[in-house]
């Protein structure tokens, strides 16, 4: 059997070319060491800090879909999961199928990984051309300002881009748990799509259809740590999602993320065991502006570190993005976004810092101005 491939996954030798990011010291170490330290290349300009006032004025919480009562066919439960694609771009989930205990498990390996020795964890570092393993994301500048986040990126679905030198083999259940979580989270993700799909006016198959042979799903497990001056920094800065859509476990008892919502921040207070799904570029796209991306980011707290579970739902990198036939009318609703690959703008993407919601103006079309 070829050394390189194990379970039908790649060893590391090859790589799927989304992009790269370069090496950055470890957070959490440098924590460690200096609780105190808040280095200068960590310091947000003043203006993206994240200060108290900016926050959104009144109080406001994302919406909450009762997963069961939409897969059963409920029309009030579509109807609320329409509305939050359309005003909010962010809801919980409560009541889906992902037991208890397969998230205590999977948020255990994730928690494992971070314990591990700085020496060990680096045996899993992002290589000099990709972006799968250990590191930070999205560092394309030696100046630009840096995330309070060290981070973990593993593709976990198809199996063919599995990378398995980067799945961590000292500890012990780490496999077991991603696998049986990225497995539970393709299905909730089938139901999601089947729903979305109706309410754009396809058949229940058709986002689905639309990811391409190779719908991927990878995940990113976020560790910050605690900073002893969290008002100067952010955890990751403001972007949007290049995925078709995104499912976070957050801390059960430290609110970080936050979403832009009518010109402030919205805090997500954390649901126990609910999970956050947002909607990314791709669906933006695909229903022509309609359902949109929304700008977030996360922030850090003084007293304890805080661990997340971002898992993306991408399609092909040759799966062509722009509004599908049902979401376009020429009167009231003309094509807003532009053909493009997937995998073009994927590594568009990665090309950059995160700034928001700039990487999707690559997707609109120009409007001529009278």
């Amino acid at each position: 059997m070829d050394p390189n491939v194990e379970n039908g996954s790649m060893q590391g030798d090859e790589v799927l070319g989304w992009g790269k990011s370069l090496p950055v010291p470890s957070v959490q170490e440098m924590v460690r060491k200096d609780s105190r330290c808040v280095p200068e290349r960590y310091i947000q300009e003043h203006k993206d800090r994240p200060i108290e006032p900016e926050m959104c004025p009144h109080s406001s919480e994302i919406p909450v879909i009762n997963f069961s009562l939409l897969v059963n066919g409920d029309e009030d439960e579509r109807r609320k999961l329409d509305l939050a694609c359309k005003e909010w771009g962010f809801f919980q989930i409560t009541n889906h199928d992902v037991s208890e205990e397969v998230i205590k498990q999977m948020k255990a390996a994730v928690a494992a990984f971070f314990e591990l020795p700085l020496e060990e964890k680096r045996n899993y570092a992002m290589a000099a051309n990709d972006i799968h393993g250990y590191g930070q994301g999205f560092v394309v500048s030696e100046h630009q300002k840096l995330d309070w986040c060290d981070l973990m990126f593993l593709v976990t679905s198809p199996p063919k881009y599995k990378k398995m030198k980067y799945w961590p083999v000292t500890i012990p259940g780490f496999k077991e748990a991603v696998e049986q979580y990225s497995a539970e989270i393709l299905k909730l993700t089938e139901d999601i799509f089947a729903n979305m799909s109706l309410l754009m006016g396809m058949d229940k198959d058709a986002l689905k259809r639309l990811h391409g042979e190779m719908m991927k799903q990878g995940i990113r497990m976020n560790y910050y740590p605690a900073c002893s001056r969290p008002e100067l920094v952010l955890g990751v800065g403001p972007h949007s999602d290049a995925s078709s859509i995104t499912f976070l476990l957050q801390d059960d008892d430290i609110t970080g993320l936050q979403i832009r919502h009518e010109e402030g921040w919205v805090p997500v207070k954390p649901i126990p065991n609910a999970i956050v799904v947002n909607i990314g570029d791709v669906i933006e796209s695909w229903s022509n502006g309609v359902y949109k991306s929304i700008e977030h980011r996360a922030v850090t707290s003084v007293t304890a570190a805080r661990m997340s579970i971002a898992t993306f739902v991408i399609p092909d990198d040759d799966v062509e993005l722009g509004p599908v036939e049902t979401m376009v009318d020429d009167y009231n609703r003309p094509v807003m976004y532009k053909s493009i690959k997937y995998g073009d703008y994927l590594r568009y993407t990665f090309s950059k810092k995160m700034d928001g919601k700039a990487n999707t103006e690559l997707l609109k079309v120009e409007l001529e101005s009278n």
